[in-house]
Formats: structure tokens, C-alpha cells, sequence
């Protein structure tokens, strides 16, 4: 009785720790006072730490949706809004992006009018294109280019 209590208790933690490991999850939220569909002109701040250049995956991604997409490390004028991202990479054989944030901010007032965030675990794992895509397609759901 209590070995086949025992073994019962081992399989359910095998189970609880084998399914923690697959964390698949992606967000949007948008602020109900924005208007994304008249943001023609976008400026991607880039990271000053990223050197895997996911500002221009962003830049292009943004471009594609039909947007005039610019990146560079400050701010300009002359755009419709404002993209800032982080992105937190990971070690598991290979180095991963784990997690992506995008925010759509005003220019002028810094406000955050949209947040996209993508979080996959290492079984999980997409590439850091895949990612932008999902927050992007989440971000601009609706919005006709």
C-alpha cells in the first residue's frame, strides 16, 4: 500500500515537472482610446544592448503591415508613433529569445497605446522573426494596412 503510494506521488511530480517545461503564451493589449489604424509612420527604437538586430525585424515586420517603418537608436520627429521592445534571451544548448515585448507609444507624450508581449520556453521556441510576427499580427489584429 504505501509503495503504490509512493509511486503514485513519483509519477504525478514526473508529470508536474515535465509539464512545466512547455510555456506557450502570447498577449496583446490595446489601449481603447488608440486609433492603430491611422499609425502610417513608425520609428523603432533600438536597444542599445541588442546586437542580433531584432530593432530591423520589427522595422521590416511593421513594413510589411503597411507601415513607413525607420529604426535608429533615439527617437525622431515626424512619426505617427513610437515602437520600443525588450527582448530576454535564454541559454539551453543554443541561446533562444524567450520573451519579446513591443509597446506602441505617442511620440509625443510617450504614451503606451499598445503592448504585445510573446513568451516560449525552450520546447516551445520560436525564431525571433516568429515572435515579432505573433506580436505584431496581435498588436495590429483588425488594423487594415
Amino acid at each position: 500500500m504505501l509503495l503504490a503510494r509512493l509511486s503514485t506521488c513519483l509519477v504525478a511530480m514526473t508529470l508536474l515537472l515535465l509539464s512545466g517545461c512547455a510555456v506557450n503564451r502570447a498577449t496583446a493589449n490595446v489601449d481603447p482610446s488608440a486609433n492603430l489604424a491611422s499609425v502610417k509612420r513608425v520609428h523603432v527604437v533600438k536597444v542599445k544592448e541588442d546586437e542580433r538586430g531584432i530593432n530591423q525585424v520589427i522595422a521590416d515586420r511593421l513594413s510589411q503591415l503597411g507601415m513607413k517603418a525607420s529604426t535608429g537608436p533615439e527617437k525622431v520627429d515626424g512619426v505617427d508613433a513610437v515602437v520600443t521592445y525588450v527582448d530576454k534571451w535564454m541559454w539551453d544548448i543554443t541561446m533562444y529569445m524567450l520573451e519579446l515585448t513591443v509597446v506602441v507609444r505617442d511620440p509625443k507624450t510617450d504614451f503606451p497605446l499598445a503592448t504585445g508581449n510573446s513568451l516560449h520556453t525552450s520546447l516551445t521556441r520560436k525564431s525571433p522573426k516568429e515572435m515579432v510576427d505573433e506580436v505584431t499580427t496581435n498588436i495590429f489584429k483588425g488594423v487594415k494596412p
